[in-house]
């Protein structure tokens, strides 16, 4: 037996309008907004960190070690590829000091002089920051 359904539960089952999806997913829209604008922003802060924790404390056991064994620090011309390749007329090199040049957060190379400007006795290492350009505000460095 067959019984009719009433208009109340076929009315129940039609299901959402189009007017209901376009809600949830405006709503939806903005909490991805907002989501994203948060992140970003914790983003830069933990590639900021990484940076200064990079350059205070990581690279400062390779240098150390390249002037213990050879007396002086790397020149600016040297770079920091005298930490894996031998440079020309250095006596006691005892490398390689580190596998590869290492690359900042935003996957440009760390620069490096020594002596310094920033640290006249001894070397500045930076990252250039979000921004790629020596010299501004969001320099990252040893000093």
């Amino acid at each position: 037996m067959i019984l009719p359904v009433s208009s109340s539960a076929r009315s129940r089952n039609r299901g959402f309008t189009l007017l209901e999806i376009m809600v949830v997913l405006a709503i939806l829209g903005l909490l991805v907004a907002v989501l994203v604008r948060n992140v970003g922003g914790d983003l830069d802060r933990g590639q900021e960190q990484t940076a200064g924790l990079f350059v205070k404390s990581t690279m400062s056991s390779p240098i150390l070690a390249f002037r213990l064994d050879t007396g002086s620090n790397p020149t600016t011309a040297q770079g920091l590829e005298a930490l894996i390749a031998e440079p020309q007329g250095v006596k006691n090199w005892k490398g390689p000091y580190i596998e590869k040049l290492p690359m900042d957060p935003w996957q440009q190379p760390y620069e490096y002089r020594f002596p310094g400007t920033k640290n006249k006795t001894t070397y500045d290492l930076f990252s250039k920051g979000r921004d790629q350009t020596a010299g501004t505000d969001d320099d990252i460095g040893n000093w």
